[in-house]
């Protein structure tokens, strides 16, 4: 959680027109560099990002793409490359090494048909199921959602049961892959509870 909020904090103070995405290895725990990547352009959409990477993976510069960025470029690569992407990123054209078009093609419609998949097992939860999906994503255990929602923990039980059945796995884990691929945002941390004053009773 510390780590988001210093990932989240980075996102919101930098301001810069171009952002290079270093890709030698992810960051352990995550987020990696192209999940603060992510992050970083909704934060400043006009933001253009070049992934200087260890190695041309399909799966990662698919990843970066659909993240936002529009350049990628291997560690190995000229220092005459390096600058050529990065100028034509400022002219907002999108660079790839022709070795990857096919590989990042493949990987983003993959990527697509797993999305629709997913946000069709979504539809088919009610809205309340589609609340303890957020909460789930969010990282909330059972006796949260129960006191967030003013649901008796038994209640929460058979609600998120009947989330993985629909949706067709067997783990909260799983679950939450689905919501992911499927676009779910988390729930929202709650509001603190505002202070009572003694001696003043509730009314209404």
């Amino acid at each position: 959680a510390d780590q988001q909020r210093a990932d989240r904090l980075r996102a919101d103070q930098l301001r810069a027109d171009q952002l290079r995405a270093d890709q030698l290895r992810p960051v352990s725990p995550p987020p990696d560099g192209i999940t603060l990547l992510g992050r970083l352009r909704r934060a400043h959409p006009g933001l253009r990002a070049v992934v200087l990477a260890a190695a041309d993976d399909p799966h990662r510069a698919a990843r970066a793409l659909h993240a936002g960025a529009t350049g990628w470029v291997a560690k190995e690569s000229s220092l005459a490359r390096l600058l050529a992407v990065v100028r034509g990123v400022l002219r907002d054209e999108t660079h790839l090494p022709p070795a990857l078009l096919t590989g990042v093609i493949r990987e983003l419609t993959t990527a697509r048909r797993d999305r629709t998949e997913s946000e069709r097992l979504v539809d088919t939860l009610t809205p309340r199921e589609k609340q303890i999906l957020r909460c789930m994503v969010a990282g909330l255990g059972r006796q949260a959602v129960a006191e967030r929602l003013y649901l008796s923990p038994h209640t929460v039980r058979t609600h998120m049961q009947n989330v993985l059945g629909k949706l067709g796995v067997h783990s909260t884990l799983a679950a939450v892959a689905v919501a992911r691929r499927a676009g779910v945002s988390p729930a929202e941390p709650a509001l603190p509870s505002p202070p009572s004053v003694a001696g003043v009773p509730e009314r209404g």
